[in-house]
């Protein structure tokens, strides 16, 4: 049997989830020669390839570059897991929706020029920051999202138990639309 090829992507949010699944300790050893990884901000991949069999994503729908990846990644993924609070209701990274910031240039001004501690001013070269979305988006409201596996961040054992049940070629358990374990 080919590989199991696993992508994991770092949206907008804090890395936390990348960190949980890194607490998967041995599991990353025997897993290893039934999974490819084909992306990851832990292997030095530049582009998101083809044909990936699943993807945890980590991470808000923040700016344009978050959406046009979020994008792309559906397009090549069969199976689509929001990886953690932020992926799956926004979290952290949507307290900006709450501040009554209408616009992506009062969020930068609140950031690079009120915050600063020194050197205020708003970046302004080209792909310095990408242009920010109006509003932070959960995952599913960008795309389709197949499974949901909540948490801040998810603990690793609910990690090992989708990863375990994905390798059997067993469909994860649900409740509702979130993973169920035990």
């Amino acid at each position: 049997m080919d590989p199991l090829r696993l992508a994991t992507v770092w949206l907008g949010g804090c890395s936390g989830c990348h960190m949980s699944f890194l607490d998967l300790d041995e599991f990353l050893i025997d897993i290893a020669g039934k999974v490819d990884l084909v992306y990851s901000p832990v292997v030095d991949v530049k582009e998101y390839p083809e044909e990936v069999d699943v993807c945890l994503v980590e991470g808000a729908v923040c700016n344009e570059d978050n959406l046009e990846l979020i994008r792309k990644i559906r397009k090549r993924t069969k199976v689509l897991v929001s990886f953690g609070d932020c992926a799956v209701t926004g979290n952290v990274p949507a307290i900006r929706n709450q501040l009554g910031l209408s616009n992506a240039e009062s969020v930068l001004q609140r950031a690079y020029v009120e915050g600063a501690q020194a050197h205020a001013g708003i970046p302004n070269e080209p792909g310095i920051v990408p242009e920010l979305l109006k509003r932070v988006l959960p995952v599913h409201e960008a795309v389709h999202v197949d499974y949901f596996l909540p948490g801040c961040p998810p603990p690793a054992a609910h990690i090992k138990a989708l990863l375990g049940q994905v390798l059997a070629g067993v469909e994860p358990q649900l409740t509702g639309t979130q993973l169920k374990f035990g």
